[in-house]
């Protein structure tokens, strides 16, 4: 006779033990722990799983298909991700964020096309010195997820690189080995720190050149990403775009994350690196802002436009696939879905990465509306951020300064400084928001908040100037005096700055520093990235560009390099040493040499280019 009683209780085992081994994947949870309706019903899958009696896939029918990444590390533990799937293609369900479900949640009951076989992984991190295992630990994934699998190891040493890697359970097949680095301890003196700093990387526009280049020189602790990791377009040629749509579903933002990590440069760089980031509008929408963007806003005739989705939803697919495929961590502070945070660098930084696009931010320039954003720009109930975030962020800077931390590095998306770029307004930026400007600059100039710096990308171009309050606050041009800070504002990866031929660029880059006093250096020709060396004495800034991001080649032209001395809040005279490599530089000289590292033979040499992009 069936002994029904001990059935249940195996079931009952077996469901739990799931539900555990499920909960070690954070892609299982919430982004917002106040939000928990966005997690996914572990004791459901995991029910589910055993109900339809299926068989799991074998291990050689698995594969870790994307490589491997970490990114938000603190003094003792940081965010491990991996993906181990039957195939690179994502999941075809959009289930998971359709129907009747409460506004951010994913109801577990409508999961009918999810994968009823979990696929476990084990992992392990090892000492970069000895190779003991110091961290490890057991996982499963499903099609609920994308098959991605994200953890947190724990227990680690500050400021301390770690080797880890991933096992499909029972077998030998493994995923690349990859690198990571802890933060220092909030207290640690720290002698120097490193930060690789990226935005705006459109796979059909440019291959990623510039993220293996700095992977190869090995130089930085960290990368930064500052937005636009993704794009959400259609484009056509030969890195055509995946779907091959705009993107609305679950699916489609999968399926675009998931082609970009197949970039080598990309894998090689998240495979030996944490990565900080944060998001821009591509990676939901073009021009996002709290109720829409430039192609789809709230009303009915955009929604019959644009596939029957609403701004809501869309961003709702879109921020799931985000935190399933990117190393971020899913932060317990109790408050909507957000990205802004801070870390502690030790006692010389502290680096407040800001959500200026999605989280609360009244309407952008749209195209259509830029004379009405003019008129408006300077409304003091204008915010790029909230009210909240807002005041978390003038919190940040006075915490920062009051604990003693020699610097402060603001990673955001778009170009602080007022600057003109053009005749036309240009209201996308900190410009169609000067109250919100003004405040930010008011809390650092009242309460003497000295060593700021401010990080921005999403212009495809280089801008670096001082920090000023014009027309509030006197200021010295030609000696930097009267600033209370430094930005720079780094170009794209890969996507489309000035579209045109070095010598035009750099007229454009004279006439844009002679119309702009707090600008001092601008490139808008070449794609690549800066990286920051930062010291209790100093801050140095060094640009690199790719000469040409329409072939995959390793070359890296440094462009210009930049110093803060700490306490001077402003850029040493003269600027860049009086001499750039690329743009044009206030009260010096550009001398052009095309002197270029290939950073896979270690030779330099004299390159050129006969285009800059892909032609799509």
């Amino acid at each position: 006779m069936v002994n029904l009683v001990a059935i249940g209780l195996v079931a009952e085992t077996l469901v739990a033990f799931a539900a555990a081994t499920f909960d070690g994947n954070l892609n299982y949870k919430s982004p917002s722990r106040r939000h928990s309706g966005l997690g996914i019903d572990v004791p459901h899958v995991s029910r589910r799983s055993l109900k339809r009696g299926a068989v799991a896939y074998k291990a050689e029918e698995l594969s870790f298909t994307h490589g491997v990444a970490s990114g938000d590390p603190y003094p003792e533990s940081v965010i491990l991700w991996t993906r181990v799937a039957p195939s690179l293609s994502s999941d075809t369900s959009n289930i998971t964020v359709e129907g009747p479900v409460p506004l951010y949640n994913h109801d577990t009951q409508t999961y009918i096309n999810a994968d009823p076989s979990p696929i476990c992984v084990d992992w392990n991190v090892f000492s970069n010195e000895t190779g003991e295992v110091v961290s490890s630990g057991q996982g499963y994934t499903t099609s609920d997820i994308d098959y991605t699998i994200k953890v947190e190891a724990t227990k680690l040493k500050p400021f301390t690189t770690y080797n880890y890697q991933f096992t499909i359970c029972g077998s030998n097949i493994t995923s690349p080995v990859g690198r990571t680095k802890t933060a220092p301890e909030a207290n640690a003196d720290l002698l120097e720190l490193k930060l690789a700093v990226f935005s705006c990387s459109n796979y059909p526009n440019g291959y990623f050149n510039v993220y293996g280049n700095a992977a190869r020189k090995d130089e930085q602790d960290y990368f930064i990403h500052l937005g636009d990791y993704i794009y959400e377009g259609n484009a056509k040629g030969e890195r055509a775009h995946e779907p091959s749509k705009y993107l609305f579903s679950l699916y489609d933002y999968r399926t675009r994350h998931g082609q970009y990590r197949t970039d080598p440069d990309l894998q090689l760089a998240s495979q030996n690196f944490a990565w900080i980031t944060t998001w821009d509008d591509h990676e939901v929408s073009d021009n996002g802002y709290r109720d829409g963007s430039s192609a789809l806003n709230n009303t009915e005739q955009s929604f019959l436009n644009d596939g029957f989705v609403s701004v809501d939803q869309r961003k709702m697919n879109a921020v799931r696939a985000y935190f399933e495929w990117m190393p971020i961590r899913q932060i317990d502070l109790d408050d909507n879905l957000r990205v802004w945070r801070s870390f502690q660098m030790g006692n010389l930084l502290d680096l407040i990465v800001l959500d200026t696009r999605n989280y609360d931010r009244s309407i952008t320039s749209l195209n259509w509306n830029n004379d009405y954003i003019e008129q408006i720009s300077n409304d003091a109930s204008r915010s790029l951020m909230g009210s909240h975030q807002e005041n978390w962020f003038y919190s940040q800077l006075s915490k920062s300064s009051n604990r003693g931390a020699t610097w402060r590095i603001i990673g955001n998306q778009i170009v602080f400084s007022s600057i003109a770029e053009s005749s036309e307004f240009t209201g996308d930026n900190w410009n169609g928001y000067v109250a919100n400007r003004n405040r930010t600059l008011k809390h650092l100039y009242d309460h003497k908040i000295s060593n700021t710096i401010f990080l921005a990308g999403d212009s495809h171009q280089n801008w670096v100037s001082d920090l000023v309050w014009l027309d509030e606050k006197p200021y010295n041009v030609e000696t930097g005096d009267g600033a209370i800070g430094v930005e720079f504002a780094g170009t794209a990866v890969s996507s489309t700055g000035y579209n045109g031929l070095i010598a035009p660029a750099r007229a454009e880059a004279q006439k844009l520093v002679a119309e702009n006093e707090v600008l001092q250096w601008q490139d808008g020709y070449y794609r690549g990235y800066f990286l920051l060396t930062v010291s209790p004495e100093k801050l140095e800034a060094r640009y690199y560009g790719s000469p040409s991001v329409a072939t995959r080649n390793a070359w890296d032209l440094p462009l210009a390099n930049f110093t803060v001395v700490a306490g001077a809040n402003k850029l040493s005279r003269p600027v860049a040493g009086g001499s750039v490599e690329a743009g044009f530089v206030k009260g010096g000289q550009t001398n052009p040499t095309n002197i270029t590292l290939n950073t896979e033979t270690w030779e330099w040499d004299i390159v050129g280019f006969d285009k800059m992009y892909i032609t799509t």
